[in-house]
């Protein structure tokens, strides 16, 4: 693998690993490189789980705005990150999203595509659309109502703030909370617990209950990014991001 992804097999349990700390943004060439690697694992019949996780501070941060890429053309940049997204989605292996530090805009999507999610105590869960001035993406139109309900799925995207682990646990969108310092090893034992069933089962069961999720995500993914090109064409949208990379609070101003 490239040096900012790894992968391991062991006991049944793949690590995938993003590393591109300390926020590990994500962009078309790092998604799309997990989504191949889960893929692949799809076919190997060491794994039978998969933990994705990231190294340094933050889970993930989203996508990068301040990147060439994002502010040459945001469209092109979110729709290439969104053809990857959908992939993840068509995964057959169960997927345990580690969390620590911020899943932040679609490191937040990134964390809803997996089945599970492990967070330790510096967790926060931030659906930041509202305060960039666009729409939000990576499928969360879907993925977050089904997890939290749609009031606080509508809670957590209007107001955009965050979530903590706490919280995030009441609430459904985490499924352990860690000790300090054991976010790998409370997630590598959720993942130990699943291979321990039968794989043909747990497969079977898990394509019944998600249904037709990649499906729904996928129809999602062309309403947000629609959404979104719209709304980056606003002033409100310029200045959210620009106060976004400056770390100041954004004046919108409904234009």
């Amino acid at each position: 693998m490239s040096t900012d992804l790894s992968v391991t097999v062991a006991d049944g349990v793949a690590l995938l690993e993003m590393r591109r700390p300390p926020a590990n943004h994500v962009d078309e060439s790092l998604l799309g490189r997990v989504a191949d690697a889960a893929l692949a694992l799809d076919d190997d019949p060491a794994c039978r789980v998969i933990v994705l996780a990231s190294e340094g501070k933050h889970f993930c941060a989203g996508a990068d705005l301040g990147d060439t890429d994002f502010v040459r053309d945001r469209a092109a940049a979110a729709q290439g990150i969104y053809r990857h997204a959908i992939r993840l989605f068509e995964v057959r292996t169960p997927m345990i999203a580690a969390v620590q530090g911020s899943a932040v805009g679609g490191g937040l999507g990134l964390a809803c595509a997996a089945d599970f999610r492990v967070a330790d105590a510096s967790a926060k869960f931030v659906a930041n659309f509202a305060r960039l001035g666009f729409h939000q993406g990576f499928g969360l139109t879907v993925t977050l109502p089904e997890l939290v309900g749609r009031q606080f799925a509508a809670d957590m995207l209007l107001t955009a703030r965050r979530v903590g682990a706490d919280e995030a646990v009441r609430v459904g969108l985490v499924d352990r909370l860690a000790e300090p310092g054991l976010l790998r090893e409370t997630s590598h034992a959720l993942a130990l617990q699943i291979a321990s069933s039968a794989p043909l089962a747990v497969r079977s069961i898990r394509t019944t209950l998600r249904g037709d999720l990649a499906a729904r995500v996928r129809q999602a993914l062309e309403h947000e990014l629609a959404e979104q090109r719209m709304l980056w064409a606003t002033r409100d949208s310029a200045e959210g991001i620009e106060a976004s990379l400056q770390r100041r609070a954004p004046v919108f101003r409904g234009e």
